[in-house]
């Protein structure tokens, strides 16, 4: 049984991100934000989400993941060759279901117009029910096969058995409020704890071969690449109950939570990486469980952390004094709170002891997560 209470789970992390462009805008450029008045490194939401996805499904089983795409048509007819059925009659099944689903094409027909998330299992289930339609689909009047089409049920199949990707994450589709999933999950875009400037690194790249055949000590490409670098505040959140609802399974729900605190953690996006392998692990993931609303305590770092000696120790030091003064002045009282987290001196370490307690392992904050999802929402 299902408490009624609702239970968010906080998850804020801070981490030093070295010269790099992991988030490029439509120029190329790392994209900033100005926040406190001074323009900040910043890597948006959707980076982090595409990051984190990947992450947690990579040792998910290949039925348990969600795929997201236009390709559609593609994968349908792919799905139907591998269970024998190939050629016109795969086509025209692919065509008479689709045109059941309601979505319109793109500006290509074998695309959709835009990107549809779905589990998956749900597409195997579709493929399967299609595969069973064409021994004797040659033999359908057009009306027969119209209704076998909008017997296979497609857009029944994606209203439940959400991958969990889809119910951390959501669905949004124009064409089809219906299939709809409100995303049990949100994340804020990341942004510097401080100013962050770009920067510009020149290079050049030597041919090997120079016109006789011989090695050349001359530049064959010469151009720029920008970048910037700094620490980085990152916070998501998830609404338990959102995802219980989504999953239909509180157990499922309890791994999800487990599965998506350590991607969060441990994933990075993938811009510029083979350039600058910006490959770091966070100072501080912090953990907290409440039941009243979600807090983003990005506050810390509006008046713009300033330092010679580091970023990451004033950080640490404002993000924990934010927690511990917020918890005291709106009288919070938090299921959970638990952090793991690596202080460089006396001060930052008292302080982040006050506001998150002792510093733990990543697999300990998860399972003592899980431990009052338990407890708390499940009887």
């Amino acid at each position: 049984m299902i408490m009624a209470t609702n239970h968010f789970i906080d998850v804020h992390v801070l981490q030093d991100l070295p010269p790099s462009n992991i988030n490029r805008d439509q120029t190329g450029s790392p994209k900033t934000a100005v926040y406190g008045g001074v323009q900040r490194l910043r890597v948006s939401s959707q980076a982090w989400k595409r990051a984190t996805r990947l992450a947690f499904g990579s040792d998910l089983p290949e039925q348990e993941r969600g795929v997201r795409t236009r390709r559609l048509e593609q994968l349908l007819r792919q799905g139907l060759a591998a269970q024998g059925v190939d050629g016109p009659v795969a086509a025209e099944i692919v065509a008479a279901v689709l045109k059941t689903l309601g979505i319109k094409a793109g500006k290509k027909a074998e695309l959709l117009s835009y990107l549809l998330f779905c589990g998956k299992a749900q597409l195997t289930e579709v493929v399967e029910r299609m595969a069973a339609l064409a021994p004797r689909w040659e033999e359908f009047s057009v009306k027969e096969r119209e209704e076998a089409a909008a017997a296979v049920g497609f857009q029944q199949i994606l209203s439940s058995g959400h991958s969990l990707d889809v119910a951390l994450f959501g669905r949004m589709v124009a064409d089809l409020t219906q299939l709809n999933v409100d995303a049990a999950t949100q994340v804020a875009h990341a942004i510097s704890t401080h100013a962050a400037p770009s920067q510009f690194d020149y290079f050049t790249a030597v041919d090997d071969v120079d016109e006789e055949g011989n090695s050349d000590q001359g530049a064959g490409m010469i151009g720029t690449v920008e970048f910037n670098s700094g620490t980085i505040y990152r916070f998501a959140t998830i609404a338990f109950d959102q995802l219980v609802e989504n999953l239909a399974d509180p157990i499922a729900a309890i791994s999800g939570v487990e599965r998506f605190i350590k991607a969060f953690a441990l994933s990075m996006p993938t811009g510029h990486q083979n350039s600058f392998a910006a490959r770091t692990r966070p100072a501080l993931i912090a953990v907290i469980v409440r039941t009243d609303q979600p807090v983003n305590l990005v506050g810390a770092f509006e008046r713009p952390i300033t330092s010679r000696e580091g970023m990451m120790a004033p950080s640490l030091l404002a993000l924990a004094k934010t927690a511990h003064e917020e918890a005291r002045r709106w009288g919070d009282e938090p299921v959970l709170v638990a952090a793991s987290y690596a202080a460089s001196d006396e001060k930052s370490d008292a302080a982040l002891q006050e506001a998150f307690g002792d510093s733990l392992s990543l697999t300990d904050v998860v399972a003592r997560v899980a431990g009052v999802l338990q407890e708390r929402a499940i009887a």
